[in-house]
């Protein structure tokens, strides 16, 4: 499968769970030397996650420097240019071979370090630092067509939390609802919707509901990747701290925590930094190893 007629180490990792049967799974190859992008769809296709992150060798701007690389993502259809959860899962899988501390990955969609920490009980914790995100004004016929798509109504949205598109690398559309029962209430239009997202270029549509000052409970519809919905999504996570900033919805300097994925039995947690000076978010969680049984 390489120039070398090897096949290499395929690793399937959780992120943003310690419970292997929980958060977003994802494929991991810490060394992807030699690999073709032919091959490397294979193995993402093979494996059928929605993203397999694959590193090699850093560029030629980090040669020299400790603990960098470059770092791609496949789907199982095609190359993605960033993938959040895969980033952490790929940061915990390292940490565990080559122990914690910070690492430099130089993505399609721009420069990503990561910091990998580790507790006394042994638990190991990764954080990514976002591109500088963005928040836009979203046109009110496509907010319209969004909700008839999800099979919701305006009513049905907090006043508090206008309709955005929050962007961390990759769109997202942003709706906030009032309570916790229609939030876990998504039983959606599939094919609309994902006609309305490919138009607007979205990657996922981002659900919120908050239940208190810093936590809230996320859903993540993701027809445009061919599945219903994604269990842990850290771009989108980044894309929602930029958002809450900038509408003053939360203190400029603070952290949130987002709940996702047990709508659909994969509960997770992400944590989400918003420091003050700094336009970009840190988005970070833990991660586990997949056992054999876990596999799917």
């Amino acid at each position: 499968m390489t120039t070398a007629n090897r096949r290499p180490e395929i690793l399937r990792y959780t992120a943003f769970s310690a419970d292997p049967a929980g958060g977003n799974p994802a494929g991991v190859v810490l060394d992807a030397t030699g690999l073709t992008d032919a091959e490397q769809l294979a193995i993402a296709a093979e494996l059928g996650y929605s993203e397999t992150a694959f590193l090699t060798a850093p560029p030629a701007a980090l040669t020299g420097r400790d603990r960098a690389y470059t770092v791609r993502y496949f789907s199982p259809r095609a190359e993605v240019s960033f993938c959040g959860h895969a980033t952490i899962a790929a940061a915990i899988a390292h940490a565990e071979r080559h122990g914690p501390g910070d690492l430099q990955f130089a993505t399609p969609a721009g420069p990503v370090p990561v910091t990998v920490t580790g507790t006394a009980e042994g638990t190991l914790h990764a954080t990514l630092t976002s591109v500088e995100p963005a928040v836009h004004r979203v046109a009110e016929d496509d907010v319209d067509e969004a909700l008839q798509a999800l099979g919701w109504s305006r009513a049905d949205l907090d006043p508090e939390f206008p309709p955005r598109i929050g962007y961390a690398v990759a769109r997202h559309l942003i709706l906030a609802v009032r309570t916790r029962a229609r939030l876990a209430d998504l039983a959606y239009d599939f094919e609309r919707l994902k006609g309305f997202m490919t138009a607007l270029n979205l990657t996922t549509v981002q659900l919120v509901w908050r239940e208190s000052a810093t936590v809230f409970h996320v859903r993540n519809p993701f027809p445009v990747g061919g599945v219903v919905e994604d269990p842990a999504t850290g771009a989108a996570a980044a894309a929602f701290g930029a958002y809450a900033r900038e509408l003053g919805l939360v203190p400029e300097e603070t952290v949130l925590h987002l709940h996702q994925g047990a709508d659909m039995g994969r509960p997770g947690e992400l944590r989400v930094e918003l420091s003050a000076g700094d336009p970009r978010v840190r988005v970070s969680g833990t991660g586990t190893r997949i056992p054999e049984l876990h596999e799917g």
